[in-house]
């Protein structure tokens, strides 16, 4: 694991969270990062959602400190905006940095009213043990209902040198990201302009977290910022740039999967692959109503190489397809041809669904070109559990 130059991590407990571990992070760029984000499509967006946009436009674009919290959304509360503001404020005092130069985040229960002053006297020790190597801290301050911290690593040697990545996210409910995740944050020691980085920030959600469900639910705070600061030195070139894209992708690849895998009750991680639509768009769709159909989900749950399931549920994606032109697999093994029961052993394919990974694959024959890549995971009562008691 080679972090990327240039970045400093802190977190600390500042009594957000009942249960005495860290709720507050704070990640550092030596000097001010190129950035790009994108956000929650909710109509319903948390204040540090509403400022990190703020903040963004007045610094165009350039970011020194990231500050985010758990235990509590900061959405839908009276004195959310001032929370928030207040928040940055004394971070940017602590940082010496303008305060459009600090990003908050939070994570939590919506609806509960959030004490900055629990942010804003554990400031100074945050910012005192800020260093290079804490990484992983930050990374589990934010966790909610996660049940492991979630990290993925890149890099790329290049000719004039060597491009680190490094990212963090959170998250296993409300997931369901529309040009938008959960709280992630990326990391890359690149000399990358803001411009460039927002176009591959966009499409690198595209192809990672926009191809990612747990629950159909998309979260009032989702937050995923992407920073360059170009600490390594290494100018790229047109071709370089797309090296360093392509492995920034990867990197956020990983991380979708890794909240996939980690779905609140889930036992196991499902990788939907769609072809032969009309186009990537609406290879898309079909996979996503496929991810977010509750029978599918539970018959992988049991075990159950119920196909119908998946047939229906991209039936219903508003896609126009021919039912007759359709192939399913699941974990490798043929049970649908041309719309129709193939012929398989149930009782082997459900030993191969026992299994902790499973893939179904969807073809459309025919001459269309479009394919997607989705991921989520089974529906277990562990999900209902989780959720029932989630505040108290």
């Amino acid at each position: 694991m080679n972090l990327p130059l240039g970045y400093r991590y802190a977190a600390a407990y500042a009594g957000i969270r009942q249960a005495e571990r860290d709720d507050l992070g704070l990640i550092v760029s030596g000097m001010p990062a190129a950035a790009a984000a994108v956000f929650t499509q909710n109509r319903v967006q948390a204040a540090p959602v509403k400022l990190c946009r703020q903040h963004l436009k007045a610094s165009k674009g350039l970011v020194g400190a990231i500050l985010v919290n758990a235990g509590n959304a900061n959405c839908a509360t009276r004195t959310g905006d001032a929370v928030a503001l207040a928040c940055c404020r004394a971070a940017a005092r602590s940082l010496k940095l303008p305060v459009s130069q600090v990003l908050p985040a939070s994570t939590g229960v919506i609806g509960l009213e959030l004490d900055s002053r629990k942010i804003v006297r554990v400031l100074p020790r945050l910012v005192a043990g800020l260093a290079e190597d804490r990484f992983g801290e930050v990374a589990r301050a934010m966790m909610t209902t996660d049940l492991v911290a979630k990290e993925a690593f890149g890099e790329v040697k290049l000719r004039r040198g060597t491009v680190r990545i490094a990212g963090m996210t959170k998250g296993s409910g409300m997931i369901h990201p529309q040009m938008a995740t959960t709280l992630g944050f990326v990391m890359t020691d690149a000399q990358i302009p803001v411009s460039a980085l927002q176009r591959m920030l966009r499409r690198g959600v595209e192809r990672s977290y926009n191809r990612l469900s747990v629950d159909g639910d998309t979260s009032t705070n989702d937050t995923l910022v992407l920073l360059a600061n170009g600490a390594s030195g290494v100018k790229l070139d047109a071709r370089e740039l797309a090296a360093v894209e392509a492995q920034v992708a990867a990197v956020m690849e990983t991380l979708a999967q890794k909240i996939a895998r980690d779905g609140e009750g889930a036992r196991k991680l499902i990788t939907i692959l769609v072809s032969g639509a009309a186009s990537d768009a609406e290879a898309a769709r079909i996979a996503r109503a496929i991810a977010n159909s509750p029978l599918f989900k539970t018959a992988v749950a049991g075990s159950d190489p119920n196909w119908g399931r998946v047939i229906s549920a991209a039936g219903n994606a508003g896609v126009a397809f021919d039912p007759r032109k359709v192939d399913i697999d699941m974990q490798g093994v043929a049970v649908c041809r041309g719309g129709l029961a193939a012929r398989f052993s149930e009782s082997q394919l459900k030993k191969k669904l026992d299994l902790p990974e499973c893939e179904v694959r969807l073809t459309i024959r025919g001459s269309g070109k479009g394919q997607a890549r989705f991921w989520t995971c089974d529906l277990t009562e562990g999900y209902i559990q989780i959720n029932a008691s989630y505040r108290t």
